[in-house]
């Protein structure tokens, strides 16, 4: 908590209730109270610096919601969400180790398959990649436009060019201050960010998190994606609250639309790698002279720096890179890479992105500047590699009736009940005034 605070440049805590902890090596669970601890003082300190509140609350945390936050927040009911994972995801044996394919996208899919010259098949994906030494087909389909990760331990990322450009990286980046003057939104104790707009570029996961949060305590968050884009498997679960409009950037009329969304923004929360908002004609400069009053919080997976900045990369891929799957293999003595329990690089990313965005909003508005931030999943990955855990953990991940709230979530796709927040600030309450949406589902426009 003390490291995430110094980041956000923070000195009041939360205080977390209970204790239970995911079976795993390291802080998982310490880490999942942390990073929504931070949205807690984040929050604190805006609806006091603000005026929204006569004192700084004093955020409280569950600390077995927070964990269970750290997956599906939603539970169907009479429904089915999709799987997760691809036909052909996942770990296989090499030659000399092993690799994580990540095929859930058809454009990755078509890449790895490409490589391997195999059809979609599972047991045909596994011979092929026998044939192979890990970090040479790693090579060849990164090369080919898709994603993957050899299994490297932790001594092998503490001395890879990009684990040590990822180590010398803050947890949080933040950007000099601009001295423009940010537009005024209709905040309140009870709903602090009322009337702020949020301009969501996000895909999975850690980004959508952060912009849920947003959304959470009173933003208009506004998603934003292709025409026919989906994630099915978990979009009923991270749109709660937001609105989400397609655009094709390729088309003079949408990109119109899009820079007058973007004109009267307030917050700018995308997932692009370095340099890849300059190939749509949207790079650093020009979005300045669209929106010079714009915030800025971004994130990528494997870093800012060094050679694997351009990277595309996931939760899952950066765990395989910097040695967690490994240390997770050696510490439950199995036979296979062993992740964390959940995608915690992810959420916790995403949580620190909203409290960033909270801060810079904060900082903003009290009159000194404004300021960026930038997170990564790897960054992140080395906060929690940092702080093993000492005892087993004993948590049970499935959630009970008490866990969830008792209201019933009316969404497209059926009814569903939602998990209770993990985060309690006296008369500023985290909560959602509209159920989760599908993709394109609204016309892109604010409020």
């Amino acid at each position: 908590m003390q490291e995430i605070l110094s980041a956000l440049q923070l000195d009041h805590s939360s205080e977390i209730i209970g204790g239970e902890h995911f079976p795993s090596c390291f802080s998982v669970g310490e880490l999942a109270s942390a990073s929504i601890g931070a949205v807690g003082s984040a929050v604190a300190k805006l609806v006091y610096d603000l005026g929204y509140a006569a004192s700084a609350p004093t955020p409280i945390i569950d600390a077995r919601l927070a964990s269970l936050w750290f997956s599906m927040s939603i539970q169907p009911i009479g429904w089915q969400l999709p799987p997760i994972w691809d036909a052909v995801a996942g770990d296989y044996e090499t030659r000399d180790g092993w690799i994580k394919l990540h095929t859930n996208l058809p454009h990755h899919r078509a890449a790895a398959l490409t490589v391997l010259n195999v059809d979609y098949e599972r047991n045909k994906v596994s011979a092929a990649v026998r044939a192979w030494d890990a970090i040479e087909l790693e090579t060849a389909i990164v090369d080919a436009g898709g994603v993957a990760a050899a299994m490297r331990t932790r001594a092998e990322w503490h001395t890879h060019p990009q684990g040590l450009a990822v180590a010398a990286e803050p947890l949080i980046a933040w950007s000099k201050n601009r001295s423009h003057t940010p537009r005024q939104w209709a905040g309140t104790q009870s709903r602090p960010l009322n009337g702020l707009r949020v301009l969501d570029l996000t895909r999975v996961l850690a980004g959508p998190v952060a912009t849920r949060v947003l959304a959470g305590f009173g933003a208009d968050v506004l998603r934003i994606d292709p025409p026919g884009w989906d994630e099915a498997n978990i979009v009923p679960d991270i749109t709660l609250g937001k609105r989400c409009s397609f655009l094709s950037l390729d088309q003079p009329a949408d990109r119109k639309v899009f820079e007058n969304l973007l004109a009267n923004a307030d917050v700018l929360v995308h997932g692009y790698r370095p340099g890849a908002l300059d190939g749509l004609g949207y790079g650093e400069t020009a979005r300045r002279s669209i929106a010079p009053n714009l915030i800025e919080v971004c994130l990528d997976a494997y870093g800012w720096t060094g050679p694997w900045a351009q990277r595309r990369g996931f939760d899952s891929l950066v765990q395989m890179s910097c040695g967690i799957a490994d240390a997770g293999m050696h510490w439950a003595e199995a036979s296979k890479p062993t992740p964390l329990p959940v995608q915690a690089l992810d959420f916790a990313t995403g949580y620190l992105m909203a409290a960033a965005a909270m801060r810079a909003i904060t900082l903003a508005a009290n009159g000194e500047g404004i300021r960026n931030a930038r997170l990564s999943l790897a960054r992140t990955a080395e906060l929690l590699t940092s702080h093993p855990q000492t005892s087993r953990g004993t948590l049970d991940t499935t959630p009970t009736a008490a866990d969830f709230s008792g209201v019933i979530e009316n969404t497209p796709w059926g009814q569903a009940r939602r998990l209770r927040p993990p985060l309690r600030i006296e008369g500023t309450p985290l909560k959602w005034t509209q159920p989760a949406c599908a993709l394109g589902s609204e016309l892109a426009k604010w409020l």
